[in-house]
This record gives C-alpha cells, sequence and structure tokens, in this order.
C-alpha cells in the first residue's frame, strides 16, 4: 500500500508493500537434511496425527531429543501440533506438505536394506500405501486403473491408462487434471460405498491426481480419493501394518475390489 509520509515534505509518497525474493528453498532443506526430522516427517506422511512419544520411538531417539525437532519442525511451518489432555499431537501443516515429501522420496537416493524386515518394509510400501489421505503405489493406480476401464472416469487428454503425460513433474500433483467423472461414476461409487454426493459437496477439489513416486503413473486424490480410501479401512478391505504408511490389502478387500472393480493386484 502507498502511503504518505510525515517528513515535512508534503506529496512524498513511499512504497510500503514488503519485497519478495526467491523461495528459500534452504530453510526446507535444512530441516530435511537431519535424519531424524526426516524420519518424523515419514512418520506423519499418511495424514495421522501423532503424540511426541510415538513420534520419539518412530524416530529411535529419546523424548528430549524429539521434542527440540519436532519443535523446529513447527517453527519451519512444516508440522502443525494440538493439545488434547497432557498430551501434544503432531501433524502435517496440510496436504502441501505430503506432496513435498513424495517428491522428495522420489529423488533420494534408495538407503541399502540391511535386513529382511526392511525388505519387506518397503516393498509393502510399493504394493500399497498412503499418500497423505489417499491409496498409492501399486493398488492406488490400479484402482485408478479400474475406475478408468469401468467408465467410473474419463480421460479427456488422449492418452491411455493412467499414463504419466508429458510435462508431468515424477511424484507431484498432476497440474492440468485431465479426467473427469464418467457416465458409471454413480453407479461405481455406490457400490464401493463411497456417497458421491456428499463428497461433491465438500469445500476441496473433487477430482485431483498425482503422479504416483514407485510407480510413475497417475493414481486418484482430491475429496473423492480420500473418501475412497476412508471407506477402504472402515470396511476392512485395507489394513495398516503396524500403523505405518504400508497398507495390506486384505482377502474381503481384494474379493470386493475384483468383484466391482476386476482388480487383480497380484496380475
Amino acid at each position: 500500500m502507498r502511503t504518505e509520509v510525515s517528513s515535512g515534505q508534503t506529496g512524498v509518497m513511499t512504497d510500503e508493500r514488503p519485497l519478495y525474493g526467491y523461495a528459500d528453498v534452504a530453510s526446507i532443506g535444512a530441516l530435511l537434511a537431519d535424519a531424524t526430522r526426516a524420519r518424523v516427517l515419514i512418520s506423519l506422511a499418511d495424514g495421522r496425527a501423532l503424540p511426541a512419544s510415538v513420534l520419539a520411538a518412530e524416530a529411535g531417539v529419546a523424548a528430549s531429543t524429539a521434542s527440540e525437532h519436532l519443535a523446529r519442525l513447527v517453527d519451519g511451518g512444516l508440522l502443525s501440533v494440538e493439545r488434547s489432555g497432557r498430551h501434544r499431537y503432531y501433524r502435517l501443516a496440510d496436504a502441501q506438505v505430503g506432496t513435498a515429501l513424495e517428491a522428495v522420496a522420489a529423488l533420494a537416493p534408495t538407503r541399502p536394506v540391511r535386513s529382511l524386515r526392511e525388505s519387506t518394509r518397503a516393498a509393502a510400501l510399493r504394493r500399497a500405501r498412503s499418500c497423505y489421505d489417499h491409496l498409492a503405489g501399486r493398488l492406488g493406480v490400479a484402482v485408478t486403473e479400474s475406475l478408468l476401464d469401468r467408465g467410473a472416469l474419463i480421460r479427456t487428454d488422449g492418452l491411455a491408462g493412467t499414463e504419466r503425460a508429458q510435462g508431468d513433474r515424477l511424484s507431484a500433483p498432476v497440474r492440468t487434471h485431465p479426467y473427469e467423472l464418467g457416465p458409471a461414476a454413480d453407479s461405481i461409487f455406490t457400490a464401493l460405498g463411497v456417497d458421491l454426493a456428499a463428497t461433491r459437496a465438500q469445500r476441496r477439489p473433487l477430482l485431483r491426481f498425482c503422479v504416483d513416486w514407485s510407480e510413475q503413473r497417475h493414481h486418484l486424490s482430491g475429496a473423492l480419493g480420500a473418501a475412497l480410501l476412508t471407506r477402504m479401512e472402515s470396511a476392512g478391505w485395507v489394513v495398516r501394518h503396524n500403523t505405518r504408511r504400508a497398507l495390506r490389502l486384505t482377502d474381503s478387500g481384494a474379493r470386493t475390489l475384483d468383484r466391482i472393480l476386476g482388480v487383480d493386484l497380484a496380475a
């Protein structure tokens, strides 16, 4: 805003608008550069809110050490915190932070697997996981493909299936969102137990898509993606591996997805 200064110089104007330079990427990089803080963020990447004691255990550090790192992440705008009783619960500040973590995961070198347990965990993440609040991994892409095959979704940019378009950034939201609901959307989502009308009424965008970091194809996100994952968890079709991001498709879930969508994860 431009205002007149009271310096005795009548009519002299000054511009009080703040000046903005380049985005301070280095400050975010410094927060991510610490292994403990990185483990904390990854532990919260599925959209959960967890107390400091649980995050300390996830990161493998003492509670006092975790508190210091959590304070830095809150100050840096990557986490938000709320008090419930005697506990403070931490979560990612917003969905953009979750998207950024997925993007960094795609760029980061793979850490050597040092045990069978680690190998199994890595495979589980690739197979099925939550990406903030929606389904990702091989299962997420397969479900999105089947929604296209069944006419619940239609791709509008001329490409086939969930193929990544030229210019789509790896492990990032799809900028143009080249999909719309298809003629079978109501019947398919009703069969899946998703209230499409209620989901449409939410303030967030109904249809959004991400480039899956492990599959490098599109998976469904947005309000509809979140509603679908919520339904799959409440119905017991997927369960979490020890409260981590990895998801396991149950036998009942496999039968349901095969019956309604023709999803065959084994294939």
